[in-house]
């Protein structure tokens, strides 16, 4: 595991992965699309985010200067959008990222200027 991600779970008290994030943190499954489905508070969204780790910082323990998005995940609401946002942000800042949302019917100047 990335050494930032690892810190920032230890930091949060996670001693074990959920079973949900050992599976989809498999290696084998490093380069697979998945679909996953799993009870409330089964550790989903933060499975997520130590799914696409690998993708995002590559062996690096940070990410490089700011740039483009390296990441897009589309949630089906609102509160799943921001519950996305604040997992991925404490998770990644460790590794320098800025994890921001943009939601219909909110100020896009604002989510406009996140995105910059």
């Amino acid at each position: 595991m990335i050494p930032t991600i690892a810190k920032a779970l230890a930091e949060r008290g996670y001693d074990t992965l959920t079973e949900v994030q050992e599976a989809v943190t498999n290696p084998e499954l490093a380069e697979a699309d998945l679909l996953v489905s799993a009870q409330t508070g089964s550790g989903k969204t933060v499975g997520f985010g130590l799914a696409i780790a690998k993708t995002l910082l590559g062996d690096a323990e940070r990410l490089g200067p700011p740039a483009a998005p390296l990441a897009l995940v589309i949630a089906p609401t609102r509160e799943l959008a921001l519950q996305v946002q604040r997992e991925l942000a404490w998770l990644y800042a460790d590794a320098g990222a800025r994890v921001v949302s943009c939601i219909g019917g909110m100020d896009t100047r604002e989510e406009r200027r996140a995105l910059d």
